[in-house]
């Protein structure tokens, strides 16, 4: 008797879904945390939101603040409390240190193991991790830059005057004058003169934008890896492209760079970062580990990408909360007053004194952390976490949007009190916190930066660049939402966490003497 295929087809996925089941059942059996069933093959994909940050946080409520959920062929684990956190990203930390690399950034990051942010725990990734903490985003490092942030600000205050009792789209100046501060830092100079700041930085803004969207977007490639060489949706083929207009800017800077040194021969070029990774590219790394012009440029899209969205979308939350709270802004612009004046320009020197101003942006990471998931980790062997077994390979998300807003660890926690953060309140209801973004909490019911080895290793850039651009945005101007215009606080999910309409103000002068706008 002869079989049809379309028996063949229908027997095949029978024999699926009872595997699946039998998988699955033998896995609750063995120990893994709660968690929905989900159907055949596909596991809970069909009922994902695709704001995950709340969807995770809504399954939390049900199965508890440990669970597994089936995303596809791949086992992810949601750790949603300050204590399950510890025992993950510090208690256990070298077993989880590792990422489960999404496809999508297997290609921004020129084949996964060449940035900081997806390779593995290694010599390669401590070097460097080493290179970027010592030679850029240390304390002295940024201290030896401050003339360059200081240009780029007073450009951006010219820039906001110049347009004052006008609409300004807040986020967009705000990438702008961090993107100019971060290449500057990089490679010397920024992405365009005065007239080209709205077309340059928008090109700039759409490419990390579409990048980021990218390394977020659910992706068939990477719930079945086997399916990845087809790339169903496109993501691989978009992220090559992005990744493919990144390194023609990078190859054509470092070009320029290597062309003016060989011209030079006598170490008159400006000392930054990128002639000192140029150098150990040409020493081939420490000895331990080998360092290439792939690492070069690897690096330098994880400080382009990293570090640009994340404090402009940051900067642009504080804005949006204090327009919503403006109780919390006058009180800000009262600091300002008292530290600064308003017969002078706020300088970096000023912020250690603005105290009330670094509880606003500790309160804005902590209602909007930049990535409400983290980077998801993945543990290189079987472990235990909260009493339940989680596996080799699985992919783990920290839910730290869902974290610091736990009635549990937070009082009155969907409500913005910069307040909760002084060294003599108890802001989460515990006392005796160290309120600061290092993930080394008893509990990490406070971590905005991540914890462990893994944590955000540009802190002291981003709290710099945030509490910088914030005191100059109200020392120098009032704000006002246009005429007829409502404030919109909805959030748009991501990798990294984005307001989902653009923040849109009307700035108006506050300075004595407008010539303040144009000083150098």
């Amino acid at each position: 008797m002869e079989i049809s295929s379309t028996t063949l087809l229908y027997a095949a996925l029978l024999t699926a879904a009872f595997l699946y089941l039998a998988v699955v059942r033998r896995g609750r059996g063995a120990g893994l945390p709660p968690g929905p069933t989900g159907l055949p093959l596909v596991g809970n994909l069909l009922s994902l939101d695709r704001d995950l940050h709340t969807y995770f946080a809504g399954l939390t409520a049900r199965y508890g603040p440990i669970f597994s959920i089936r995303l596809g062929s791949k086992l992810g684990i949601v750790i949603s409390s300050p204590a399950l956190a510890r025992e993950v990203l510090r208690d256990q930390d070298l077993v989880f240190a590792n990422r489960d690399t999404p496809d999508a950034a297997r290609s921004i990051s020129y084949g996964g193991g060449q940035n900081i942010v997806w390779n593995p725990v290694g010599p390669t990734w401590r070097l460097l991790r080493r290179v970027c903490v010592r030679e850029m985003l240390s304390l002295g490092g940024l201290d030896n830059v401050h003339g360059l942030r200081r240009r780029e600000f007073r450009a951006t205050l010219r820039h906001l005057h110049a347009k004052s009792t006008t609409p300004v789209d807040v986020g967009a100046q705000m990438f702008l004058n961090t993107m100019n501060v971060i290449t500057g830092t990089l490679w010397g100079g920024n992405i365009g003169s005065e007239s080209e700041r709205t077309a340059v930085g928008n090109e700039f803004r759409n490419l990390v934008a579409d990048i980021t969207e990218m390394l977020g977007a659910p992706n068939v490639s990477d719930f079945f890896p086997a399916l990845a060489p087809l790339d169903l949706q496109g993501i691989r083929r978009k992220s090559d492209m992005l990744k493919g207009r990144f390194d023609e800017i990078f190859a054509m800077i470092i070009q320029k760079r290597e062309k003016a040194d060989n011209a030079g021969g006598d170490g008159e070029t400006a000392s930054d970062f990128l002639e000192y990774m140029l150098k150990m590219e040409k020493e081939g790394g420490d000895g331990k580990a080998s360092f290439t012009m792939t690492n070069v440029k690897a690096l330098l899209m994880d400080m382009v990408v990293g570090g640009t969205e994340t404090t402009s979308n940051t900067v642009e939350w504080a804005m949006a909360e204090m327009l919503q709270n403006r109780l919390t802004m006058r009180k800000v612009q009262e600091e300002l007053d008292a530290v600064v004046g308003r017969d002078g320009v706020v300088e970096e020197s000023h912020l250690p004194q603005l105290q009330y101003l670094h509880l606003v942006l500790k309160e804005t990471l902590r209602l909007h952390p930049p990535l409400p998931l983290l980077v998801p980790h993945c543990p290189n062997a079987d472990a235990m976490v909260g009493g339940h077994r989680v596996p080799e390979g699985s992919r783990v998300f920290v839910n730290v949007w869902a974290i610091q807003r736990d009635p549990a660890a937070w009082k009155d926690p969907l409500e913005f009190i910069p307040e909760r953060f002084l060294p003599a309140n108890d802001g989460s209801g515990g006392g005796g916190h160290k309120w600061d973004f290092s993930g080394t909490g008893i509990e990490l019911d406070y971590m905005p930066f991540g914890s462990g080895r893994r944590i955000c290793a540009g802190i002291p850039m981003a709290e710099r660049m945030a509490v910088y651009s914030l005191a100059m945005l109200l020392q120098a101007f009032d704000w006002e939402m246009p005429a007829g215009e409502r404030l919109d606080l909805a959030e748009r999910f991501g990798i990294v966490m984005k307001k989902a309409t653009p923040l849109v103000a009307v700035p108006t002068p506050r300075l004595s003497d407008p010539d303040l706008y144009y000083s150098t």
